[in-house]
C-alpha cells in the first residue's frame, strides 16, 4: 500500500501501511501526476490519498476488507457538498446522486478527501492521464466513464475510523467546469438541456459556458477490464441454500415450465415459494401439479385472493428459510447451470444481489460487461436472505410502476449494490395474462386532468432523486410530451402539463400516506 498525503493541491508525503516516509518520490507534485508515476513504477498496488488534516482518522485495519478485489474504486467526502455543483443533478437520471454517507453506497461522485485505487486499473485506462484538471474532477471523470465499464465506484464511510468527526471543505467545480464535464462525459445535447434548466429554474443565461463547452470533446474509454483478474477475498458464500420466490397468476402451463427448469439445476434450490392469486370469488388453487407431481425440493404454496405482485411477493419474503433467495417471475426461463454459476460470479467479485441479464425471446444482447446498475429486477435477481430482513415491497406501488426499483434503492440504502451480469441469462416470455386478471381500475383515472408522470413514478422519484434531478425530469417530460403535441401552441400547453404536474404530485402524496 502507498499512501499519498496532500493538502488538497499537492502531495505532502508519501506513506507506507505503517505511515512511514518511502523514499523515491518527488514530493509537491499535483497528486494525479504522482499517480501516473506510481502507476508506472508498481504493478497491483493499492494506492490511497488522504487530505493531510485526515491522516490520523485513516481506518487502514479496514482496506483488506474495503479493498477486497483490484477492479475497485473509493473514496469518502466528509462534508455534504461534493465536488460538482447540485446542478449536475439537472442532467444525470441515475440513483447514484443521492449518496447515503451512512453506509457503503454506488456512485461515481468521488471525493479527495480520502480513497483509493488499484495501480493496475489506471495501468489499463488506455488514454493519457488528464495532470491539468483539478483531482477531484480527475476522480469523478474516472468514475463517471468508467463505470458502466466494470469499475466498481462507492463512498465508503469506513475509511475513516468511527469517531472522526473533522469535515474538510470540498473543493468546488466553477459552472464552467460543470459544462466542461458534461460535454466530456454525456451526449452533447445534454449541454444545451443544461443550459435550459439553467435559464427555466436560476433565471441565469449560459451562452458563454456553451461556447467554451464546444471546444471539448466527448471522452472515450478504451477500458478493458478483462485484463484485471478479479478474484474477491470477500467470503459471502456459506452453505450455498437458495429458496426460490414465485407469485403466479392465471399462469399455470408458464409456472409448470419454470419449476421444471428449477428441477433440473445442476444445484437444486431448498424451497420453492408459490405464491398464486386468483381474485375469483370462492376461487380455489388450479396448480394440482404441485401435489400431483415429485419434485426434488419442498413447495411452500400459499394461495390468496388479493391479488397485486407487491402483496404476493411480501407474503413470499417471510417464509425465506435459506442463505440466498432467488426474486423469480412465472413466465421465464433458464439452462440447468444458472445457479452453478450465480455462484461462480458472487463468489469471484465478492457480491451479494446479482441482477441477471433478462432478454425477451427474440430481443438481442446489447451489453457485456459486469457492472453496477441502477436497475433491479424484481423477477430476476439473486440476493443474499440476510438483506432481505425488515424490508419489503412498497404497497404504495401496488397496480402501478416503480416496485422494483423502490426495492432494489431499500437494497442499496442499507449498504449493498446491486451487480448486473451479462453472462446468465433468464428469457423473459412476457406470457399473456391468465382469463381471470382484472384490469385495475386506478383512483385517478376518473380525474379531468390525468397525472403526468405516473403517481408512482413520481413517489420514485421524489424519494429518490435530488431536487435537481426533479426539475431536470420534469423539464424534460414537459418537453417530450410538448414534442407528442405537436408544438401547436407551447404556451397552453405549458399551461396543462402545470396541472398534470401537480395532479401527479397530489396523488403521490396520497398513495404514500395510505
Amino acid at each position: 500500500m502507498i499512501i499519498l498525503v496532500h493538502n488538497g493541491k499537492t502531495v505532502t508525503s508519501v506513506l507506507n501501511e505503517v505511515l512511514q516516509p518511502i523514499a523515491g518520490f518527488e514530493l509537491n507534485n499535483s497528486i494525479v501526476k504522482l499517480l501516473k508515476i506510481i502507476a508506472k513504477k508498481e504493478t497491483n498496488r493499492l494506492v490511497v490519498w488522504c487530505h493531510d488534516r485526515l491522516l490520523d482518522s485513516l481506518n487502514i485495519e479496514a482496506f483488506s476488507s474495503i479493498f477486497h478485489h483490484e477492479s475497485l474504486l473509493v473514496s469518502f467526502n466528509t462534508n455534504t457538498d461534493h465536488y460538482l455543483p447540485k446542478q449536475i443533478g439537472y442532467i444525470e437520471r441515475s440513483f447514484f446522486l443521492k449518496v447515503n454517507k451512512k453506509v457503503c453506497y454506488p456512485t461515481w461522485l468521488m471525493s479527495s478527501h480520502v480513497g483509493g485505487i488499484n495501480t493496475t486499473i489506471l495501468n489499463d485506462i488506455n488514454v493519457p492521464l488528464n495532470n491539468n484538471v483539478p483531482f477531484d474532477y480527475f476522480l469523478n471523470s474516472l468514475a463517471k466513464n468508467n463505470m458502466v465499464e466494470g469499475l466498481f465506484c462507492y463512498s465508503e464511510p469506513k475509511l475513516l475510523k468511527a469517531n472522526h468527526e473533522l469535515k474538510i471543505n470540498t473543493p468546488k467545480a466553477s459552472k464552467q467546469m460543470l459544462f466542461k464535464f458534461v460535454k466530456q462525459h454525456y451526449k452533447w445535447v445534454w449541454v444545451f438541456l443544461l443550459a435550459w434548466n439553467y435559464a427555466v429554474f436560476e433565471r441565469k443565461i449560459s451562452v458563454y459556458n456553451i461556447i467554451i463547452s464546444l471546444f471539448y470533446k466527448r471522452l472515450n474509454s478504451n477500458f478493458n477490464l478483462e485484463k484485471v483478474a478479479v478474484n474477491s477475498s470477500k467470503n459471502v458464500l456459506q452453505e450455498k441454500s437458495i429458496d426460490v420466490i414465485i407469485p403466479t397468476i392465471g399462469r399455470k402451463k408458464h409456472l409448470y415450465n419454470v419449476l421444471k427448469d428449477l428441477a433440473h439445476q445442476t444445484h437444486l434450490p431448498k424451497n420453492v415459494i408459490i405464491v398464486e392469486q386468483n381474485p375469483k370469488p370462492n376461487s380455489i388453487s388450479e396448480l394440482e401439479y404441485l401435489n400431483s407431481e415429485v419434485w426434488p425440493f419442498n413447495i411452500k404454496h400459499e394461495f390468496t385472493q388479493q391479488p397485486g405482485v407487491c402483496n404476493a411477493r411480501n407474503i413470499a419474503l417471510l417464509k425465506i428459510e435459506s442463505e440466498w433467495a432467488f426474486l423469480a417471475d412465472d413466465d421465464i426461463r433458464f439452462n440447468t447451470t444458472f445457479f452453478e454459476e450465480s455462484f461462480n460470479d458472487i463468489k469471484t467479485y465478492g457480491i451479494k444481489i446479482l441482477n441477471y441479464l433478462c432478454l425477451q425471446p427474440e430481443q438481442e444482447q446489447t451489453y457485456f460487461k459486469i457492472h453496477q446498475t441502477t436497475v433491479f429486477g424484481s423477477g430476476s435477481s439473486l440476493v443474499k436472505s440476510e438483506l432481505l430482513e425488515n424490508i419489503k415491497f412498497n404497497m404504495a406501488y401496488e397496480f402501478g410502476f416503480g416496485e422494483d426499483s423502490d426495492f432494489g434503492m431499500q437494497l442499496r440504502n442499507k449498504g449493498e449494490d446491486v451487480i448486473f451480469t451479462p453472462n446468465l441469462k433468464i428469457t423473459h416470455l412476457k406470457a399473456p395474462f391468465g382469463g381471470y386478471r382484472t384490469k385495475v381500475k386506478h383512483l385517478w383515472e376518473e380525474e379531468e386532468v390525468q397525472p403526468k408522470p405516473s403517481p408512482t413514478v413520481q413517489l420514485l422519484y421524489q424519494t429518490y432523486f435530488t431536487k435537481q434531478q426533479m426539475l431536470g425530469y420534469k423539464l424534460l417530460l414537459f418537453l417530450r410530451q410538448l414534442k407528442g403535441s405537436g408544438l401547436k401552441n407551447p404556451v397552453a400547453y405549458a399551461k396543462y402539463f402545470k396541472k398534470q404536474w401537480q395532479q401527479s404530485v397530489l396523488w403521490c402524496q396520497k398513495i404514500k400516506k395510505e
